[in-house]
């Protein structure tokens, strides 16, 4: 390192931003994730005794990932490099990979390759690294905020441990602000600010699990924040308020936490709790959810888990989507708000969905039988002759518009598809063939 590349790191060093700044620089300074870096963990022994394999840190913005492999940076007697996926292209890895080679022969000594925004890489450029981490020319830190099991190679997976990180807690968040704040080293402890109980509060929960949104807020109101009469610096609620102000939801469109909401939301009204189907719905439309896409997800929950038991249910999801193509937002809320109350109350049944599944099944696996002549259609030319229709028997000629006669293909008499539950309007239904079949 020259020294222009000396000052330059001392400067950026200086001059970073606050979350940049306090990055913890051993497993011990480390606020979280305990499930993976706790002292009895694979990850935290991994580390400690520089004996790391290949991995990939998965999670949302702001949980640390980058954090990981900085501390892991600090505590490797390896030759640690960085690329980010964003910016870097093949020339770049060829340089890392020529650079680990001449180490590991020249020194022995291993290289670890911390790649940020891994799923950013295509196909090919996954592929150029896949030999050099079998071989152990590097090792691997991947880190993504998508699914490494969509997104990244299945051959990179298998030779690499995932270790998912989770959200921040609460109480995280407020261990991290007070640590901004009183830090004088690398935090803001040097402008001796006070941080209010309700502003703590406030922040470590509209920072949404996100240590980066959360310390980013603070140090724009220490400083921005003219002190008051006592020579302090006071962050109060209001002040926290206007630094962090609306929370920007955890919603990636394409990414899990969109497919996570979904699930979440449908499963709700499944389980007939409208409460939180109702939050999902919210937290959706906070985050600018598709109202087409929710619509459509209501209609197919209509259809699976009410069904037959409230048929009413899909003629109010139908409308619903109709409505909310019309209106559009804000009023749409109010129509999906109505829409997914109804199918989170309304009796549940899933009964004509097995049985469509069932039917598709027989008809996949099994060859095609012959529909019984009696229902063939019999007024095409020739199909008289043929004996098509005959021996129909025309249900409304007889009591309750009701005769026993066979409609299954022979293979196939017997085969039960349809079992309408107990529940709602199919409950009607079994007490009404009940009295007009016979025994």
């Amino acid at each position: 390192m020259d020294l222009f590349e000396y000052m330059r790191q001392n400067t950026l060093e200086k001059e970073s931003p606050l979350a940049s700044r306090l990055r913890p620089r051993t497993l011990e300074e480390v606020v979280g994730q305990q499930h993976i870096v706790g002292k009895d963990k694979l990850l935290y022994r991994a580390i400690k005794a520089d004996k790391l394999s290949s991995v990939i840190f998965y999670g949302p913005p702001g949980t640390g990932k980058t954090t990981l492999a900085k501390v892991i940076a600090n505590t490797t007697s390896g030759n640690f490099r960085q690329i980010n996926a964003t910016s870097a292209g093949k020339k770049d890895m060829e340089a890392v990979i020529e650079e680990a080679k001449s180490t590991l022969g020249a020194y022995g000594k291993k290289t670890i390759l911390f790649v940020d925004e891994i799923h950013r890489f295509h196909k090919g450029q996954q592929d150029y690294l896949l030999p050099f981490v079998e071989d152990g020319t590097v090792i691997l830190i991947g880190a993504t905020t998508e699914n490494p099991f969509f997104e990244v190679n299945s051959a990179l997976i298998s030779r690499s441990i995932v270790f998912e990180l989770k959200i921040l807690s609460k109480e995280d968040i407020k261990t991290l602000l007070i640590r901004a704040v009183e830090d004088e080293e690398r935090g803001l402890g040097s402008y001796r600010a006070k941080l209010e109980a309700e502003a703590l509060e406030f922040l470590a929960q509209m920072a949404d699990g996100d240590a980066r949104k959360a310390l980013n807020a603070i140090e724009l109101g220490i400083l921005t924040t003219d002190r008051g009469e006592d020579g302090q610096i006071h962050i109060t609620q209001q002040v926290a308020e206007e630094c962090i102000q609306k929370r920007a939801v955890r919603y990636d469109k394409t990414g899990d936490n969109h497919y996570d909401t979904i699930s979440a939301f449908i499963k709700s009204m499944r389980g007939s709790d409208p409460d939180a189907a109702i939050y999902y719905l919210a937290r959706m439309l906070y985050a600018g959810e598709d109202i087409k896409f929710i619509a459509r997800r209501i209609m197919i929950a209509a259809a699976e888990d009410v069904s037959n038991a409230d048929p009413n249910a899909l003629v109010i999801a139908t409308a619903a989507a109709q409505a909310v193509e019309r209106l559009g937002m804000p009023e749409a809320r109010i129509i999906l708000a109505q829409a997914v109350t109804y199918i989170a109350c309304a009796p549940k049944s899933n009964a004509s969905y097995l049985a469509i599944d069932k039917a598709l099944d027989i008809v996949k696996k099994q060859q095609m039988v012959t529909i019984p002549n009696h229902l063939k259609d019999a007024h095409y030319p020739g199909a008289a002759k043929l004996g098509h229709g005959n021996g129909y028997l025309y249900a409304h000629e007889f009591p309750n518009h009701y005769v026993s006669q066979q409609y299954l293909p022979d293979e196939l008499v017997g085969t039960v598809f349809y079992e309408p539950t107990d529940h709602g309007q199919e409950k009607k239904w079994k007490e009404y063939w009940k009295n007009i079949k016979p025994e």
